[in-house]
């Protein structure tokens, strides 16, 4: 007769060959994502361009993560997003829950050695951008100014608001400044570029650059272009805006005024804020295979019926750019000749 094994040894034995799965083991097997919040800190305040990406994304990059995270945007304004800048790089962990969406312009920040700049681009991971930003500069319909050449002719120079020293409506002014002599006074501490808009409604100031899209792509934009309140002086870009054919660019005005090869450069580096478009990056350090997800999830998103269909009603333009290239173009500007960044640096440095 056949002998019986009893069953306790036979459990004994089989936990033997296979071993339980550990707390550990079963942890790795879930997304990390799973169950977790991630803040996009955003640069500036409420209701721009930049704000407005941001919440998209928050609305709809989540079910490209594995694990499905809740996705939350936080405004953190000031300095021209150096103090958003600053925390993600020095406070927030490096565990791919927090990601920054500065302004465009941050860089030159960096580049001309400000003191408040506490972080280097080039060790944040950058995850993409959804958009290549040109610039365009507005300016009351009543102020004195109808072109580049009157205010280079103008005894007082037009008084223009910004956010701060990367902003956009700073570098382009102090460009124009640098090439051509156009002079300008610049108003910087606003909060953001709703913030600048009012008070050239309230004629604090008359002047502003800022991202086309943006400038036709919302209030109070729309509403001034019914009532003539605004003109458009130039813009940066390399051809015309389709919506601004009438507006000459920063090239056609450096050729109108002849200048040389090695200021075109310097400019060229100055403006490649709109190269940048609207960029989103996380804290150094973050795992490799976190920043790969939040890349792939970053350009699916981007890819989306929904998101392109409530980006197409709001009016917000659609070219996205990876982190890769962003990483790249990172370099490139940092990786320019000493002479050159030594120029811009004395053009931004005031």
């Amino acid at each position: 007769m056949k002998k019986q094994v009893p069953v306790l040894m036979l459990i004994f034995s089989l936990s033997t060959i296979v071993p339980a799965i550990s707390p550990d083991v079963r942890a790795q097997a879930e997304p990390f994502y799973k169950g977790k919040t991630i803040r996009i800190m955003v640069g500036s305040t409420a209701g721009g361009f930049y704000d407005r990406w941001a919440r998209l994304f928050a609305r709809h990059m989540g079910k490209y993560i594995p694990g499905q995270p809740e996705i939350i945007a936080q405004n953190m304004p000031g300095a021209g997003s150096v103090i958003v800048t600053n925390h993600v790089f020095n406070v927030a962990k490096p565990d791919g829950l927090t990601a920054a969406m500065p302004l465009n312009g941050v860089y030159i920040d960096q580049l001309v050695g400000r003191k408040e700049v506490q972080f280097d681009l080039r060790k944040f991971h950058w995850i993409g951008s959804p958009a290549v930003e040109s610039v365009i500069f507005y300016m009351r319909a009543d102020a004195p100014y109808r072109s580049v050449a009157d205010i280079i002719k103008a005894k007082e120079p037009p008084k223009c608001g910004a956010t701060g020293t990367a902003g956009s409506d700073y570098i382009l002014s102090k460009v124009l400044e640098e090439t051509v002599g156009a002079k300008f006074n610049i108003v910087q501490g606003y909060a953001g570029g709703t913030e600048i808009d009012l008070a050239v409604e309230k004629g604090e100031v008359v002047c502003r650059a800022h991202s086309t899209s943006a400038h036709f792509g919302r209030e109070p934009f729309d509403t001034w272009h019914k009532k003539n309140f605004d003109r458009h002086i130039v813009q940066a870009a390399r051809k015309r805006d389709s919506r601004a054919g009438d507006v000459p660019t920063t090239l056609e005005i450096f050729d109108q005024h002849k200048v040389p090869a090695n200021s075109r450069r310097f400019a060229q580096i100055v403006l490649a804020a709109g190269d940048f478009g609207r960029p989103m990056m996380v804290t150094p350090g973050t795992p490799p295979e976190r920043v790969k997800i939040l890349r792939d999830a970053f350009l699916k998103t981007l890819k989306d019926a929904d998101v392109l269909a409530e980006a197409k009603k709001a009016r917000m333009d659609v070219e996205p750019t990876s982190g890769e290239e962003l990483e790249s173009l990172v370099k490139e500007i940092f990786d320019s000749p000493p002479e050159v960044l030594e120029r811009v640096k004395k053009m931004l440095a005031n």
